[in-house]
């Protein structure tokens, strides 16, 4: 069993409109834009960052905007809700704020123990906020946000799978315990992590398999303090028989990428070097960066990629 993971680092989904995707994680989430930069593998195409004040992983949400991208269609075989942690007391603020923003898909419910309001965003993604009353991360505040109510990072993510068995066996080889399970959900977590360190998993055998576009999570990327842990975990991984990619530069983490018995996309990705490595805090996500291998294009793509011009998240 690895030891290395530490919970989510961030998760990365497909969206249709870039600026309307800014809009609502920064104006109606109250989460600062950390990095503009683009798809390493398609350039034309942002890649969006949003989170607390540094981009700590396990807050992260990140975006690739294709313009006029279809909506996806849900099914099995992905994430099917982000699940974002918010202090005990602050749901009764995020419906009010969410019904007079006109967000829709609010649903409230309870599950382990735990109250929670869903909601959908741009795309129809499946969101939800969890009441958590130990999470002592700091958050990100701003656009009417206050301290009191304010988003801490992840709470967990939920995959939508026919079958758990050899995704279960897989999270519990990655450092993840069983602890609960109830109503075809089961939670798995890691003991001592990161804050964002569970995992649900939704058992529905009899749901088609999803269709991916814009609201649908892409992949959803797993933490290590460093280069030598992602190696190890690699190496561990390749051993137990997944195709794993080498190791990749992203510029502000190295990652590493797999496919799930069950379908899903699976990163591990670096907590070093971070987001402050070509910004200084106060404006990180305000510049378009560039990897070094797309930098020619610059000219290009300033003049072509649509402007998002803007705060990046200000702060109370």
């Amino acid at each position: 069993m690895l030891n290395e993971i530490r919970g989510l680092h961030h998760v990365t989904s497909m969206a249709a409109d870039a600026r309307e995707n800014n809009r609502f994680f920064t104006d109606t989430l109250g989460l600062r834009r950390v990095k503009k930069t683009v798809n390493f593998d398609a350039p034309d195409v942002y890649h969006l960052y949003y989170g607390d004040e540094v981009g700590t992983p396990g807050s992260v949400m990140t975006y690739f905007p294709f313009p006029n991208i279809r909506r996806g269609r849900p099914g099995t075989g992905e994430v099917g809700t982000t699940v974002f942690a918010v202090p005990q007391g602050a749901l009764p603020f995020w419906k009010e704020r969410f019904q007079k923003m006109g967000v829709s898909g609010l649903k409230e419910e309870e599950l382990f123990g735990e109250k929670r309001l869903h909601f959908a965003g741009p795309d129809g993604d499946g969101f939800a906020l969890v009441e958590t009353s130990d999470d002592d991360r700091q958050p990100w505040t701003g656009n009417g946000v206050g301290d009191d109510v304010a988003i801490r990072g992840f709470h967990s993510a939920a995959m939508r799978l026919r079958d758990d068995g050899a995704t279960g066996e897989l999270l519990k080889f990655m450092g993840y315990s069983e602890i609960e399970a109830r109503d075809g959900v089961k939670r798995f977590a890691i003991d001592g992590g990161n804050g964002a360190h569970r995992i649900d998993i939704e058992i529905m055998p009899n749901i088609a398999h999803a269709d991916q576009g814009a609201g649908s999570v892409h992949h959803i990327a797993f933490a290590v303090d460093n280069r030598d842990s992602q190696l190890a975990v690699r190496k561990a991984l390749m051993d137990t028989g997944y195709q794993v990619t080498p190791v990749i530069d992203r510029d502000y983490f190295w990652a590493i990428y797999f496919r799930t018995p069950g379908g899903v996309l699976f990163e591990v990705a670096t907590n070093e070097p971070g987001f402050e490595r070509d910004e200084d805090r106060a404006h990180l996500g305000e510049a378009l960066k560039l990897p070094r291998q797309h930098a020619h294009l610059r000219p290009y793509l300033e003049n072509t990629l649509q402007k998002i011009d803007g705060a990046a998240g200000a702060a109370a």
